[in-house]
């Protein structure tokens, strides 16, 4: 082989093999995390959270962002986790939601490949699809109202979306009851396709210092209803009154 094409080689995988080490993206056929999650605010009680599940292990870890008295954010689908922190910040200046979302994708070689979706304390969303996305990650959707969007992609169908949406509106109970449920409720409408491995929730609130309240089940079988079962256990302030119907699938 020739010395100077062995030595590119070489210093080619050696970089590939940092960037995989560093979990850092490589434009669209980085770390694909397909999913399914919701982000909401309670302006009355100054909370804001998301919820998360997907076949990615770990995804309450790099999916959803909280902060008190600013709002959520999710990046999901080929995600950017460093987008995080930095939609929180913009957020925090007052920027809009959608002027956001523009920024964080302008610079991007491969904005059709993400889906983000971010909320204010005012309930203002904004959600961008991954409309590039391959066969394999179809379907994918999202659904706003008041005060709450549901999205994902890789998806059973649009039922997933659907309920969410329909559970997080009617459950009874605490701000953070209705987050398990919906995700619950697109859990049971058939999820992400591929399974089910992880699943996370975070919340914040005002006057409580950085995320209040997080769970997380990192990989199961059934990572969404050991997440319910978590959390009904769970003595935190965030639990209300709210307990999920039995499974009628």
């Amino acid at each position: 082989m020739d010395k100077r094409f062995q030595a590119i080689t070489v210093r080619t995988v050696f970089v590939v093999a940092i960037l995989m080490h560093l979990r850092v993206p490589v434009a669209a056929d980085g770390v694909k995390v397909s999913t399914f999650s919701i982000v909401a605010v309670d302006p009355q009680t100054g909370e804001c959270g998301a919820a998360v599940a997907s076949k990615y292990p770990a995804v309450g870890k790099v999916v959803p962002y909280v902060q008190a008295d600013v709002g959520a954010f999710c990046t999901q689908h080929y995600h950017v986790p460093a987008w995080g922190p930095m939609a929180l910040e913009q957020l925090a200046m007052g920027k809009p939601v959608e002027v956001i979302i523009a920024e964080l994708l302008r610079q991007d070689r491969h904005p059709g490949q993400r889906q983000l979706s971010i909320i204010d304390m005012q309930g203002n969303t904004a959600v961008h699809h991954p409309t590039d996305a391959v066969k394999g990650s179809q379907y994918w959707g999202a659904m706003t109202g008041r005060f709450y969007a549901c999205q994902g992609n890789t998806l059973a169908g649009s039922e997933v979306i659907t309920q969410m949406a329909k559970a997080y509106e009617r459950a009874e109970g605490s701000f953070t009851d209705r987050l398990v449920a919906a995700l619950l409720a697109g859990d049971r409408a058939g999820g992400d396709h591929r399974g089910r491995l992880a699943a996370g929730v975070r919340v914040a609130k005002k006057g409580e210092a950085g995320v209040w309240f997080q769970l997380d089940v990192d990989e199961s079988d059934d990572a969404v209803n050991e997440l319910v079962e978590n959390y009904l256990k769970s003595k935190h302030a965030v639990r209300g009154t709210w307990l999920p119907e039995p499974d009628k699938r």
